[in-house]
């Protein structure tokens, strides 16, 4: 996918500015992947073993992490797709359809999360409720 989809398209942008990051799954950190990326991508990797170490099992650290990706996979899968074509036109449609307003929510709850974090020093946030 990254050789045959994801660099192509990245052909029609400027990647100069761009910052690419991944979790740590063990088969999106293989060296080849790694080396690929960080061809690609330079220093602006965020990747387990790429230049910026990102910490496994941190899904609250990003927007894409604890909101972006489960959302976008509860509703590409709803339909249960059967065929490629059928798969990457419901990944198409879910992603078009993401309104600015639900990103400006959800990053203003990253960034109340951050503020917490920062005030009380990185304990737990029981009582944090994640509004949409």
């Amino acid at each position: 996918m990254i050789t045959k989809f994801f660099i192509p398209e990245l052909n029609h942008h400027d990647v100069q500015e761009l910052w690419f990051q991944q979790d740590g799954a063990t088969c999106h950190t293989a060296r080849a992947t790694i080396y690929l990326l960080k061809d690609t991508f330079g220093d602006r990797l965020i990747s387990r073993f790429g230049p910026v170490n990102w910490p496994p099992k941190s899904c609250d650290l990003t927007p894409l992490d604890y909101f972006l990706w489960g959302y976008v996979k509860s509703l590409v899968y709803a339909d249960k797709p059967q065929t490629l074509d059928h798969l990457e036109d419901n990944i198409r449609r879910v992603i078009a359809d993401i309104r600015p307003q639900m990103l400006e929510k959800v990053l203003e709850n990253w960034t109340s999360s951050l503020d917490y974090t920062r005030a009380s020093r990185g304990s737990p946030m029981p009582e944090i409720i994640f509004k949409m």
